[in-house]
């Protein structure tokens, strides 16, 4: 039988590929919407100023970072230890019961702050068992050397969905609230059935016996003591933490550049379809010479273009920062993900995965807690701005603290000898 030169023409992993679209499609629309609303009814319904009203959206971001905080080493070791598909299954079918929620509260008038909050907090759970377990799938069903394009190609599923379902749910959101969370109930059910389709896939036996807890303490050692690995990580985590500015965009939305939740859909696409453009490029040419030099200068550039994003009072302007910002982090997103699954045992990959997803979750979710809480005391322009420029000198801090970044000419260099690479 030939061997297949693209993982698109594997069939479990075209249905593993549309699976993680309609998941992404969903969770971000109402990422984005449940974003919106909270912001929306602080300042109709509670008579919230500005600031007060983007403090909730800081209050938003945490009450999601809480679950995925508590729950990252229960998701890790539920996908190296049961049928990986059933974890991804359950954890959607979690979800869906969030959107279905949204929805007719939505649709009956119903929502308030602590509801909003509630809500988000389930959804931040079911998000944090959806992504170890899909992660963990994709090197099961695609041969080694095609894992970097699988990677590349997954990565382009998930900034395709992150373009084009929030930009969709706000059109819909438009035309009638409840609308776009309906949407996301049934995609969602769909992305749970394409998954039930994929050959199971079970991870190894060799943890079976050992206690949980220390299951979950392996997956921590084993990325604390690869230095390139904690640095690509921790790189990502600060970065993001201070330079995110995707949790203001409601406020940019509504009261800076006035375009509505019609305008916001579009701009919450922005930095995805950068990112979806990138990743298009990547899976037929993958990034493999001066991968840490690259990563660190694209980790510069995304500083750069959060700069320019806060600033902006045009909306053209802000949608081609938002671009730029999210084309940089794509090449970040690449190298991290390609460097975990290239170098973690099959045995480990749920364990890994659900501590680089922790630190994915806590640069989103804790950095829209630390946004909210600068743009109540310096306001939204400023809270971007100086995100963007602390992004800048973490990563100058970063090259310093973790030389084998930057000395990284190609994925296999995590295994120099470590007292070359040693910061002392």
């Amino acid at each position: 039988m030939k061997e297949p030169n693209s993982p698109l023409q594997i069939p479990d992993y075209r249905l593993f590929w549309l699976a993680r679209f309609l998941a992404v499609f969903s969770t971000l629309s109402m990422v984005v919407l449940i974003g919106y609303q909270t912001y929306d009814i602080a300042r109709s319904d509670y008579g919230m100023d500005k600031a007060q009203a983007a403090l909730q959206l800081g209050f938003l971001g945490l009450v999601q970072f809480i679950p995925l905080f508590l729950l990252a080493p229960v998701a890790g070791w539920a996908a190296d230890r049961f049928e990986r598909r059933k974890v991804a299954i359950c954890a959607n079918l979690l979800d869906s019961f969030s959107a279905i929620a949204l929805a007719l509260l939505t649709l009956f008038d119903a929502l308030n702050l602590p509801i909003l909050f509630t809500i988000a907090a389930a959804h931040g759970a079911a998000r944090i068992f959806t992504g170890p377990a899909l992660t963990a799938i994709a090197p099961n069903i695609v041969p080694p050397r095609l894992l970097p394009q699988a990677i590349a190609l997954s990565s382009m599923a998930w900034q395709a969905a992150t373009v084009i379902g929030p930009a969709v749910g706000g059109l819909l959101f438009g035309l009638s609230e409840s609308l776009p969370y309906f949407l996301s109930f049934a995609l969602l059910l769909g992305s749970a059935l394409l998954t039930y389709c994929i050959k199971p896939v079970y991870p190894p036996a060799d943890g079976a016996n050992l206690h949980p807890l220390k299951l979950m303490a392996e997956g921590f050692t084993f990325t604390v003591k690869q230095r390139f690995l904690l640095g690509c990580v921790t790189l990502d985590l600060f970065a993001v933490l201070l330079g995110g500015a995707t949790a203001l965009l409601p406020v940019y939305a509504r009261d800076i550049l006035k375009v509505g939740a019609e305008g916001l859909g579009i701009m919450r696409g922005a930095p995805a379809l950068g990112a979806a453009l990138v990743a298009l490029w990547l899976s037929f040419r993958p990034v493999e010479y001066n991968v840490g030099t690259k990563m660190l200068w694209a980790v510069v550039i995304f500083g750069a273009a959060t700069i320019g994003f806060g600033y902006s009072t045009n909306l053209g302007l802000s949608l081609v920062m938002l671009f730029i910002l999210g084309a940089a982090d794509m090449v970040s997103v690449f190298i991290r993900s390609t460097l975990v699954q290239l170098h973690t045992p099959d045995s480990m990959r749920g364990r890994v995965s659900s501590i680089s997803g922790l630190a994915v979750s806590a640069s989103n979710e804790l950095g829209e807690m630390r946004a909210g809480v600068f743009a109540a005391a310096l306001g939204s322009v400023g809270a971007v701005v100086i995100g963007g420029a602390g992004a800048i000198i973490v990563t100058a801090l970063w090259a310093w603290l973790f030389p084998e970044i930057r000395r990284a000419k190609t994925f296999d260099t995590q295994y120099h000898d470590h007292d070359k690479g040693r910061v002392t």
